[in-house]
């Protein structure tokens, strides 16, 4: 019914120094619904979430906020309006509490000129208990993990009267059980009448909390509708515009040994580990948050080194007390979080692709400016980074092309072991498909690959030996043909 819509969009229309960001886009939320919006990266997610908030003025086309044409919309229009936005960076103060942080805008609002102390907490408690969330109201935000501070965001939008809530990519650092949560507050919400619209790539969460999906491809409308009537083969092909393969992988067999370790220990961390990789094969190491599988990855890096165990590379026996001898050691290493330990995101991708082979590109005292920029050239082409150049800086470019440029710097040291950590987190589902099929490839010719993930799809195509991790010791040790793993 018409009275049931909060937000229609028709024909939206948005450029930037004349690239077109949005090319006419249609967009309806219902009242009491959660509308996943997808797309790859760059596809114009963000650009449109602005403009729905008054952050970008529009160029052409029109917005209707429950039956009523909106001519002009500032962000103070959006707020008064009932649309609130929550970034991934959340927008609170990591220097005030709790109850400050969900009570400011309120006192802003009101135009207060002395705080009610009383006030704020009792409205953060309101707020609070509307969610359901936990929270001490007079801690510091700073101390609080993401999902506190996330729950806090959604805290403030709601004792604000939100009538739609938009979340932008609202799981990408949460755990398992702090998306549990999330969602239950999200459902919570529906049912007092509140729109959702989530903005997400990840197909197994959208099919587990949307009702309906719309979906945007270089800045274009292409489908929506009731997520019933998305499978996964109309999902990936309206996100990439072709097929996407989820074979499983399978590597020939070969005997040929390149990596095994025996008897690993790390105090607190994990437990006589041992396992070996012959040429062509993808390990897979899984488990829950603090299970030991993402120190594994860090101990083979020399990050915090091992107490006990052996190492052998390519049959010889080696010693990573450090990094640097990770590195001498031709071990490659992709970290969780890129953009913070994995790349220097103000630096140009040139920068960025021979920082961790700088040494070979000095001929005397001197840097070759020219061998430098052949191989960055080379790795955006063989990656296929969508840049015109290697000049711009990283923190141009989308999350999956970021992460290509984090692989090429490490493919650009000639690795014999490749260890990367939750490889494509934050990656739209075409940059993931390609990311998979690169290491593959490596795997191919004869680069260890070692995936740490959580994201058990992942493991299970691309992954033809498992590891689940269990309290620091290696629980079970599997193959890809099974369906489902249990952690």
């Amino acid at each position: 019914m018409t009275n049931d819509i909060f937000l229609k969009l028709k024909g939206i229309q948005k450029s930037f120094g004349g690239v077109h960001a949005l090319k006419g886009v249609d967009l309806e939320i219902r009242k009491g619904e959660i509308h996943c919006l997808a797309g790859e990266n760059g596809c114009g997610k963000s650009t449109l979430i602005k403009a729905i908030s008054g952050v970008h003025e529009i160029d052409g086309g029109e917005i209707e906020i429950e039956g009523e044409k909106v001519e002009k919309m500032r962000p103070i229009d959006a707020i008064n309006r009932g649309i609130q936005v929550i970034y991934q960076d959340f927008a609170v103060f990591p220097n005030l509490t709790v109850a400050e942080n969900i009570a400011l805008n309120g006192e802003v609002k009101n135009k207060a000129r002395l705080v009610d102390w009383k006030e704020v907490h009792r409205t953060a408690e309101e707020a609070m208990n509307q969610v359901g969330a936990k929270l001490d109201p007079d801690i510091q935000l700073e101390r609080l993990p993401v999902a506190g501070k996330q729950m806090v965001a959604i805290c403030r939008a709601i004792i604000n009267d939100a009538k739609l809530l938009i979340l932008d990519e609202p799981t990408t650092a949460l755990n398992e059980k702090e998306v549990e949560n999330l969602w239950k507050v999200v459902r919570s919400l529906k049912e007092k009448g509140i729109a959702i619209m989530i903005v997400n790539h990840k197909l197994d969460e959208i099919y587990e909390i949307a009702d309906r999906l719309t979906i945007l491809r270089n800045g274009s409308f292409v489908s929506t509708g009731l997520i019933s009537e998305y499978d996964t083969a109309r999902f990936t092909k309206d996100m990439t515009g072709h097929d996407v393969t989820s074979a499983k992988y399978a590597p020939e067999e070969s005997g040929e040994e390149i990596f095994r370790v025996e008897g690993l220990s790390l105090s607190g961390r994990f437990t006589d580990v041992s396992f070996s990789m012959n040429r062509g094969d993808i390990l897979g190491i899984t488990g829950l948050l603090g299970s030991g599988r993402g120190e594994i990855g860090e101990a083979l890096f020399g990050i915090t080194p091992v107490e006990s165990g052996r190492i052998y590379l390519n049959g010889k026996e080696i010693q990573i007390k450090s990094v640097n001898d990770a590195i001498k050691n031709q071990i490659g290493y992709v970290p969780e979080d890129r953009l913070t330990q994995g790349l220097f995101m103000q630096r140009s991708i040139l920068d960025n692709v021979v920082v961790s082979s700088i040494r070979k590109y000095f001929h005397g005292v001197k840097l070759d400016d020219n061998q430098m920029e052949e191989a960055a050239d080379h790795w955006i082409k063989e990656l296929s980074i969508a840049t015109p150049s290697a000049k711009p800086a990283v923190r141009n470019l989308s999350g999956g092309n970021a992460q290509k440029v984090v692989i090429s710097k490490w493919l650009n040291t000639d690795p014999r072991l490749f260890i990367l950590n939750g490889p494509t987190v934050g990656v739209d589902i075409g940059a993931k498909s390609e990311i998979h099929q690169i290491l593959r490839g490596l795997a191919q010719k004869g680069i260890g690959i070692i995936i740490i993930s959580d994201d058990l799809p992942e493991l299970l195509t691309n992954c033809n030996k498992i590891i689940i991790m269990r309290d620091g010791r290696i629980g079970e040790v599997t193959d890809n043909t099974i369906e489902r793993i249990e952690l």
